[in-house]
């Protein structure tokens, strides 16, 4: 099924798809680096890769098929392995007495090809598709999973009810240690853990919550910042479902008053994930949450995050300063520690010394050296800080600012050369100001050495499969009273996001749309928020004692977008829904 270079060249000449000076000038750029012509067509950028096979396919006369948004059984699905599946990307999608209809990327992949074959016993009939459609299908590996997870937990939970049941003894009822290292290494267990851990990680979760109540145990998860319930088991596997965790995260089995932290990390796939473990006392027995922390995330930039425009310009100015604060502010969640680790990225370059004081360090990154605050040893956030300050560096990041020592701290090495960056917990960027100043921070420290600070809220992001609408004159009068519209329009203008006669009455906004891969309409978040740079008027308000409010009001002068502003700014973009930006901004 190879094709012949000429065929292309005619193909792409005939069907006008390509100039021929711009063909002329792949087949020179082939020649040079010694690439075939349909490399050299698609890094020219003047065919995508998809196009390409959609050619490929005409010329070889093997029909291209789309998968997206299509309901493949899970029967015909499972034939060829999720692992072979994503590494050579080829997916069974039609099955008939004798023949398996797959999709591919590339149909000359001939071990992928003999493999499914062998195993299936079919004759295979490829057919070329795009990239889209194979991500559409390998998502559909992970629903089907659901199902085989729930079977699982079903049968284990099942297996261990009639252990309970021939021993007579409830998990519950026994207290030592050794019985309940006992109930950790039960295989029934052991699988249950797993199960839950994996179906977790498939879901895309953030968070695992293992709530114990009068009759059953709920496991919800959090995906994009909401929890959802996943599954209920019998109560009788909650102790022992707990003590399977003490042990992976290192915890003591026969502590069951206080409140325990931990961590530890699996491997599936080919994600690294590590769980970051809290158990607390509860009425019904101990809760335990995990936060799920993936080391194989890639690093972000500042536009991925959200940044643009004019937020975006202050983000990238304060990352060149080589002294002074960088403050991220923002409730539990909110993407505070991303935005960060992003700057970090930035800034993270040989001829600078990057140290950290964190609680927990969430990512571990290159060249940078990471500290873990530990309070039962008298490792503090200001006992770390106090130490790092020795150590030569460039720059320093302080997980957070909890009190008034490491606040001191923060802007005494500010002062003296330092570029440091850090989040508060404040509802609004102009808030974090008098927040410092309530933590014995004197306003003339301040103003010498903040530079910028940010305040997010992470939005769920909409689907590829959303619904555009207009509001009506109710909705625009509604909303004009919550935020200044007329400012939000001119940001829109300024970015050419809209034309520049559009008014609230022509600007669309959109709807989540339920889909094959979106259950609920949206899938990962994005932040919306607000950049305070402290100018020389800032600078005097804040000297002068004012309020946040004073502030604020002065920083939309000099054109901060605020966080609401920013979400109705996304909202018409279609990167979030205008329900969300409210639920939200008003949480």
């Amino acid at each position: 099924m190879h094709i012949d270079q000429e065929q292309i060249k005619i193909f792409l000449l005939d069907s006008g798809l390509i100039s021929r000076k711009d063909l002329e000038d792949a087949e020179k750029k082939a020649k040079e680096q010694n690439i075939t012509l349909a490399k050299a067509v698609v890094l020219q950028g003047k065919l995508s890769e998809d196009d390409l096979r959609k050619a490929e396919a005409y010329i070889l006369g093997i029909p291209f098929i789309s998968l997206k948004g299509q309901k493949i059984e899970y029967e015909v699905l499972s034939l060829i392995p999720e692992p072979i599946a994503r590494t050579h990307n080829i997916v069974a999608f039609k099955k008939r007495d004798k023949t398996l209809e797959v999709a591919m990327l590339d149909t000359d992949d001939l071990e992928a090809i003999g493999f499914v074959e062998k195993r299936v016993g079919l004759k295979i009939l490829p057919r070329l598709t795009d990239q889209e459609s194979v991500k559409s299908v390998l998502l559909q590996y992970q629903r089907s999973l659901k199902a085989e997870f729930g079977d699982i937990l079903k049968k284990e939970t099942d297996s261990l009810g009639t252990v309970t049941a021939e021993t007579g003894v409830l998990p519950e009822d026994t207290e030592s240690g050794e019985d309940l290292k006992k109930m950790a290494e039960d295989l029934p267990i052991i699988r249950i853990v797993d199960t839950l851990l994996s179906h977790a990680i498939t879901q895309g979760a953030s968070d695992i919550h293992m709530e114990p109540l009068e009759r059953e145990l709920l496991v919800r998860y959090r995906i994009d910042g909401i929890l959802h319930d996943a599954m209920t088991l019998p109560r009788a596997a909650a102790p022992g479902i707990t003590a399977r965790i003490k042990v992976l995260a290192h915890l003591k089995l026969d502590e069951k008053r206080l409140p325990q932290d931990g961590r530890f990390k699996i491997e599936t796939g080919d994600q690294r994930v590590s769980f970051r473990v809290s158990v607390l006392p509860t009425f019904y027995g101990e809760k335990t949450v995990m936060r799920l922390l993936r080391e194989s995330a890639k690093g972000f930039t500042l536009e991925e995050l959200g940044f643009h425009g004019e937020a975006l310009e202050r983000a990238h100015k304060a990352t060149k300063e080589r002294a002074g604060m960088f403050l991220v502010t923002g409730p539990t969640g909110s993407g505070k520690t991303t935005t960060l680790y992003t700057a970090l990225d930035i800034l993270n370059d040989p001829s600078v010394n990057i140290s950290t004081i964190e609680d927990p360090i969430e990512y571990q990154v290159a060249r940078v050296n990471q500290t873990q605050v530990k309070p039962d040893i008298g490792l503090t956030f200001g006992n770390g800080l106090r130490s790092l300050l020795r150590q030569d560096p460039d720059i320093v990041m302080v997980g957070e600012i909890r009190d008034q020592e490491t606040a001191s701290l923060a802007v005494n090495a500010a002062l003296t050369g330092h570029l440091v960056l850090s989040t508060l917990h404040t509802s609004s960027a102009a808030g974090a100001i008098p927040r410092l100043v309530d933590m014995q921070v004197e306003p003339f420290l301040l103003v010498s050495t903040l530079n910028v600070v940010v305040a997010q809220r992470l939005v769920r992001e909409l689907c590829a499969s959303k619904e555009k609408y207009l509001l009506t004159d109710g909705e625009i009068e509604s909303l004009s009273q919550k935020v200044d519209l007329e400012r939000v329009l001119i940001a829109l203008r300024a970015e050419h996001v809209v034309g520049p006669k559009a008014t609230w009455k022509t600007i669309p906004f959109y709807k989540p749309q339920k889909s094959a891969e979106c259950e609920d309409g949206y899938k990962g978040r994005k932040a919306i928020l607000e950049v305070l740079n402290v100018t020389p008027t800032i600078k005097d308000i804040v000297l002068r004692g004012g309020s946040s409010d004073a502030i604020e009001e002065q920083a939309k002068k000099e054109g901060m977008m605020t966080m609401f502003e920013d979400g109705i700014f996304k909202a018409v973009t279609g990167v979030t829904s205008l329900e969300e930006v409210l639920r939200v901004v008003s949480e």
